[in-house]
């Protein structure tokens, strides 16, 4: 894949040009954000050495070591990497992740993620036991993609399987994950999170179809969620309906997995509560959108339905709570984020507000704020290089050039990739 062969050759590039203990990168010539709270830069350079970014600044500010390799930026923006806070590995390309070959999984990576600016992605449930092993691979070094973090399988209310999870177990060869009691719940939420997964996702309302919404029991959601928060783990909920976000609120989840629009608008109280007990949400707009259209609901439906989503977004964002973006990829089979940033955008979210959600905010939430989600020095160099400015159009934001994880690249799209010296 024509990708693929740019990536080698910006990788052996790197490798190769710079003498040893010399800076490992120089990026050059493009407008930096450094954070949804910063001024930009205009003609700047970032320095990154050993996978942390060594300095930034203007170009008359910042002096870039004689045989540096060099990426030049000119009329590019460059900000820091982005986090998917709701996605899934999911189906075929990540079943045996132990038997995979290293090339494989990160060609697959790279097109579904890399591609679109994301450095850490979250795994919000996947079956079959193969999201730590793909985050080991990577942790290591063995396969080139972005940072993985998982809660691995999920928690179902009893006799509460998602209908639309029933035939991706079955593929798996798994049982459903139903919890029947608070002691099972605490037993195998202490089982995952000591296998090294990141934290824990319940499904405090699943819909059965035309069987309506099952909610999970609140004893059992505030056994599991205890598990976690006790070892400061992030507790996702899937609310389905406000009843369904009271339980987890109530239990102790604090991210929503997503808004909530089938209930309508969210009125200031529950926005309110959102706020005082720090609760994140992840909007997954799109994912609704797509779900809807997918049943040949009228325009109008579809319309009314996505635009409660986004008034719920709207609502919060503007009493100051977090918003963590999401897209719901690899359940529903959207990678490209375009969509996702337009209907945040027509929501009133700002291109610093959307900037925040798949920076700042995450790494904040999730305990990196003094690593991740700034360009500063001493963060790690998580990056992105954009062709166009999100300062105009925020869906800029897919308009993603270079993808560099810790300083090295896990996506390119130019021909002309390779650093000159």
């Amino acid at each position: 894949m024509r990708t693929g062969i740019l990536l080698a050759v910006l990788l052996g590039a790197l490798a190769c040009a710079a003498p040893a203990g010399a800076t490992d990168l120089a990026i050059v010539g493009a407008r930096i954000i450094p954070a949804p709270d910063a001024e930009p830069i205009d003609d700047g350079v970032i320095l990154v050495d050993g996978g942390r970014i060594e300095a930034v600044g203007r170009a008359d500010e910042i002096a870039v070591p004689d045989g540096t390799p060099r990426l030049e930026a000119g009329g590019q923006v460059v900000v820091a990497g982005f986090w998917n806070s709701h996605m899934h590995l999911l189906g075929e390309p990540y079943r045996d992740v132990a038997g995979q070959p290293a090339g494989q999984l990160a060609a697959v990576l790279q097109e579904q993620y890399g591609r679109w600016g994301f450095t850490t992605v979250f795994d919000l449930a996947s079956f079959g036991g193969d999201a730590p092993v793909l985050k080991q691979r990577i942790a290591a070094g063995e396969v080139r993609g972005p940072r993985v973090l998982s809660v691995g399988m999920p928690f179902f209310p009893l006799d509460g399987t998602p209908v639309y999870t029933r035939q991706l177990l079955e593929e798996a060869g798994v049982a459903s994950p139903e919890v029947a009691t608070a002691e099972e719940g605490r037993a195998r939420a202490i089982r995952q999170l000591d296998e090294g997964l990141d934290g824990v996702k319940l499904f405090t309302g699943a819909i059965l179809g035309r069987d309506g919404v099952k909610l999970m029991d609140a004893p059992v959601a505030a056994a599991v969620a205890g598990v976690a928060r006790a070892r400061d783990k992030p507790v996702f909920a899937h609310p389905t309906t406000v009843r369904g976000m009271e339980i987890a609120i109530d239990g102790g989840a604090n991210v929503l997995a997503h808004t909530a629009p089938a209930d309508g608008p969210w009125d200031d109280g529950v926005v309110a509560r959102l706020v005082r007990d720090g609760v994140a949400v992840v909007p997954t707009l799109a994912m609704f959108e797509i779900e809807i259209q997918r049943e040949q609901a009228p325009p109008a439906v579809v319309e009314r339905f996505v635009g409660n989503g986004q008034q719920q977004v709207a609502a919060l964002a503007g009493a100051g709570g977090t918003i963590l973006f999401g897209t719901d990829a690899g359940y529903v089979e959207a990678f490209d984020t375009t969509r996702e940033l337009q209907l945040l955008a027509a929501g009133g979210l700002d291109w610093r507000q959307i900037l925040a959600s798949l920076t700042t905010a995450p790494a904040g939430f999730f305990g990196e704020g003094s690593q991740r989600g700034r360009i500063e020095p001493g963060a790690v160099a998580d990056l992105v290089i954009l062709g166009t400015s999100p300062e105009q159009d925020a869906t800029a934001f897919a308009d993603v050039v270079h993808t560099l994880r810790a300083g090295e690249p896990i996506y390119s799209r130019e021909a002309d990739a390779e650093p000159s010296r």
